[in-house]
């Protein structure tokens, strides 16, 4: 349990949140802060560096998590993930917990993460030249419900990050509600 404790709380280490603040500034009264918020903000070095470090904070979580709690490593990759969304350090108010999802799943389950690149890099171009045009949805959960179902049914079929992925899944379900007030 200790393990579960240590992602989530790495997890609230919001580089972006510290990134503004080092500027003297909360990104999130401008703009999400993730690498891409960062980005708009302060530049492609400041987005690298802050992509990194959130991506780290994943693959961290569930590194540590293998070798002390195998058993709930899956756990920790979604408890990174919530950490990210629900930061204690920041007042509960984080970002969408991409990056952190993108290292976790580096570390406990490779080949689900590079399907889920392929299948995103697939759904991506789909999504903006055809359904975009018909149908306007943010493009985060419209992709999500064209690549989730077939990467849910690979890690089952292969076990291999299917309860990570579940466990990531949840821990962003919840951050929706949130990220719809304007």
């Amino acid at each position: 349990m200790v393990t579960c404790l240590l992602a989530y709380l790495l997890g609230s280490l919001s580089f972006g949140i510290i990134y503004s603040h080092l500027k003297g500034e909360d990104i999130r009264k401008k703009d999400a802060p993730g690498g891409s918020g960062v980005y708009r903000q302060y530049g492609l070095g400041a987005a690298l560096m802050v992509s990194v470090l959130d991506i780290a904070k994943g693959a961290l979580a569930v590194w540590v998590a293998q070798i002390y709690s195998p058993e709930v490593a899956w756990l920790a990759a979604g408890l990174v993930v919530l950490g990210h969304n629900f930061p204690v350090f920041f007042k509960f108010d984080g970002g969408g917990g991409i990056a952190p999802l993108l290292g976790a799943l580096l570390v406990h389950s490779p080949m689900t993460l590079l399907l889920a690149l392929i299948l995103t890099g697939i759904a991506i171009p789909l999504y903006r030249f055809v359904l975009q045009k018909h149908i306007k949805f943010n493009v985060l959960p419209a992709i999500s419900v064209m690549v989730l179902p077939i990467l849910l049914v690979y890690a089952y079929l292969q076990h291999t990050g299917f309860l990570a992925l579940v466990a990531i899944v949840v821990a962003m379900a919840l951050r929706i509600p949130f990220s719809l007030k304007s």
